[in-house]
């Protein structure tokens, strides 16, 4: 995961990846503040899904690039290997465990090459604009930001041009935890 960008001021520097065990990654009491683990320096949010949790344990290093580039106070939210288990993309989204609940999310290139991306973070209040990043990207799409991103709707794209009409990605969602 190298080729991150540095981080911008404010944001917390990165640190070298501490070791996760099967231990870290349960959960504690039913307190949900309690029950926030971390992997590799990351807090991972106390709804964060056990893939969420395969994903991040896999992928330290992943985990703590892409949450440098979304700042301080950021839990990890959500994270899926895109389109399937061969990773050709892994989307993260993030979120501020605290209202009003911001989100980011970044779009990982995993292939190596420069693919057209677009990475689209748009908050359950349809009145408020959603953030976009899209271009050719070698690393990654974003960081893409929403405020009042509880439950927000996710789109990652990739292609091999944005004038292609067959995407190797094409992923909508909405980032749990949902009512």
């Amino acid at each position: 995961m190298a080729g991150y960008a540095s981080p911008a001021a404010g944001q917390e520097t990165v640190k070298p990846p501490a070791a996760v065990s099967a231990a870290s990654l349960k959960s504690g009491p039913k307190d949900p503040a309690a029950s926030i683990t971390a992997v590799a320096g990351v807090s991972l949010s106390p709804t964060a899904t056990s893939t969420t949790r395969a994903i991040a344990a896999s992928d330290p290093q992943a985990v703590q690039a892409t949450a440098n580039l979304c700042g301080s106070g950021y839990y990890l939210q959500y994270a899926e290997q895109l389109p399937d288990e061969r990773r050709w993309g892994t989307l993260f989204t993030y979120q501020r465990n605290e209202a009003p609940f911001n989100s980011c999310a970044i779009f990982d290139n995993n292939l190596g090459t420069t693919k057209y991306m677009k990475l689209k973070l748009c908050p359950n209040d349809l009145s408020k604009p959603c953030s976009v990043d899209e271009g050719n990207f070698s690393q990654y799409a974003g960081p893409v930001r929403v405020t009042d991103g509880l439950c927000a709707q996710v789109t990652a794209i990739m292609k091999n041009s944005k004038t292609s009409t067959t995407a190797l990605i094409n992923r909508q969602f909405h980032v749990p935890p949902c009512n």
